[in-house]
């Protein structure tokens, strides 16, 4: 009896179409990933290291060596399973859907329309696609988008403060990505204090996707704390910061930073507590902070429905899920988050 070969994984066919290409998980936040790292996850090997929303978030870019400016951008979402492995079905469903549309057997090249109508494909929203395409420039050694020297000449000082409506997210994007350049480095940091709030929030959240210089994060952590000190502070400027923030090397201080937020009023609000559930889940490993996220998340805005919905994100990471139900079983807890969790896991949780 013949047996029908195995299904390809999608590093095979990525590798046999002779393209360069590069990955990058675009789940949380944007990050290059290793094909070695996605083909141990696609042969179920390993789970995948950043699931958000039960989902493996994938950008793919592919291009030819030879003309490094005509490139191919896939942006793939595939489902999980409870212990954050691939789903399997979904993975050979995509890999058989590509194989039927993409592989354009004249040219021997991967074409763009291979996602048309494809139940996996996503668009990324507009901050993400910023950074993407400025990643996607540096792989494959493409100058930055037109819009990168007035940044420039912006965080340089060379333009007054209230010209930043003429900065442009692509142009931001470019920045946020150069900052192994000392000179853009020193520059941002030095802009941060009095930059305008908007710009501020703008800059900000495209931090999160790289690992901000000392200078930068030291700028930005003194502006939030600023920004803390006051009750009228917009609560989606104190995510964004937070956000800024949540790549920083330093576990300890971005700890800290998590903590003046969750022990000030804004944590009460559902941008604030869905940015540090969502993009600080290192932070939330110490004991001392995830029990003040989980007091405000019980006592917040977003009421129950907003407490269940961000725990059952959490919880999908193993190591948190571990932590948040010791934290659910402390005596000293709450009457407030006692009946948070009576409402989401029923009344007799953590009676016994």
């Amino acid at each position: 009896m013949s047996t029908s070969p195995p299904q390809p994984t999608l590093i095979q066919v990525l590798r046999e179409a002779g393209a360069a290409f590069r990955l990058f998980d675009m789940g949380r936040r944007v990050g290059k990933l290793s094909a070695d790292a996605f083909e141990r996850i696609e042969q179920a090997r390993t789970p995948y290291p950043l699931p958000f929303l039960h989902h493996a978030w994938l950008g793919v870019l592919i291009w030819n060596p030879k003309l490094r400016e005509q490139n191919t951008i896939w942006f793939l979402k595939l489902p999980l399973d409870e212990q954050g492995y691939l789903v399997q079905a979904a993975r050979d469903d995509l890999v058989h859907r590509l194989l039927q549309n993409a592989v354009n057997a004249q040219q021997g090249g991967l074409e763009e329309d291979a996602l048309k109508d494809n139940p996996f494909a996503f668009k990324p929203d507009q901050e993400k696609m910023a950074i993407f395409h400025a990643l996607a420039a540096q792989a494959t050694g493409a100058r930055p988008s037109g819009y990168f020297e007035t940044v420039q000449e912006y965080v340089n000082g060379e333009l007054p403060l209230e010209r930043w409506t003429d900065l442009a997210l692509q142009g931001l994007a470019d920045l946020v990505v150069r900052l192994d350049d000392k000179r853009n480095a020193s520059a941002l940091a030095k802009r941060i204090p009095e930059v305008p709030l908007p710009a501020l929030a703008s800059i900000a959240t495209l931090l999160e996707h790289t690992t901000p210089p000392l200078a930068v994060r030291n700028a930005l952590a003194a502006r939030l704390d600023r920004l803390l000190a006051t009750t009228d502070t917009d609560p989606l400027l104190v995510a964004a910061l937070i956000r800024g923030l949540s790549n920083i090397e330093d576990e300890s201080f971005k700890q800290q930073q998590v903590l003046n937020v969750l022990q000030s009023t804004h944590a009460l609000e559902p941008e604030v507590i869905v940015a540090i559930a969502s993009r600080c889940h290192l932070a939330l490993q110490d004991p001392e902070v995830l029990r003040t996220f989980l007091e405000q998340l019980a006592a917040g805005k977003a009421g129950q429905a907003g407490f269940s919905r961000v725990l059952a994100d959490l919880m999908f990471m193993p190591a948190l899920r571990a932590l948040i139900m010791q934290a659910f079983r402390n005596p000293a807890r709450s009457e407030l988050l006692s009946k948070a969790i009576g409402e989401m896991f029923g009344q007799s949780f953590g009676t016994h």
